[in-house]
């Protein structure tokens, strides 16, 4: 199972496409660990630098309708490959959701009330994130501010989860 800890990096903004994740001029690349470095290359955002704000993140708690766009894994497996494991937000794209899912990451959507208060609370601060899966439940601290969000994630998205992904789901249950 993947690591669903780490610091958060906040994207302050709805509507992130797959082309602002990882852009298609990079899709001809034939192993994951060539998207490493073009992660949110394309992403336009006050405040935000790739170049710095991606190599320290393990999370991304993020605004609504995030993974807009086309259909491709590439956008998942540009996170994974920068261990970036977990995204938290309002809403996704259906197929970029359980592309995530399929790859043994996590999307959790959480209600937009929740997602506000993350940003008024930790946003531009060094926040952590500690997820406990068994309890579904999140820890966020920064600065000695402490908060506990209970999630759900469906039993089959789970199930994704704790095989590693689609592949490791079907060998131990097909």
């Amino acid at each position: 199972m993947k690591n669903f800890n780490g610091n958060v990096l906040f994207l302050d903004r709805s509507d992130i496409n797959t082309d602002e994740i990882i852009p298609a001029r990079y899709l001809t690349e034939i192993t994951k660990d060539a998207l490493k470095p073009y992660l949110l290359e394309d992403l336009e955002l006050q405040g935000f630098d790739p170049a710095t704000d991606i190599e320290s993140a393990g999370a991304v708690v993020t605004r609504a309708n995030f993974g807009c766009g086309s259909s491709r894994e590439h956008a998942p497996w540009a996170f994974e490959v920068n261990d970036i494991n977990i995204v938290i937000g309002e809403s996704y794209a259906r197929i970029f959701k359980q592309n995530m899912f399929n790859c043994g990451m996590m999307a959790v959507t959480l209600a937009p009330e929740v997602i506000e208060s993350l940003f008024a609370t930790f946003a531009g601060k060094k926040t952590t994130l500690e997820t406990n899966l068994d309890e579904a439940l999140f820890l966020f601290e920064a600065e000695g501010e402490r908060m506990e969000i209970p999630f759900e994630i469906s039993e089959f998205d789970r199930a994704l989860v704790e095989a590693g992904g689609w592949v490791g789901f079907a060998d131990k249950n097909y």
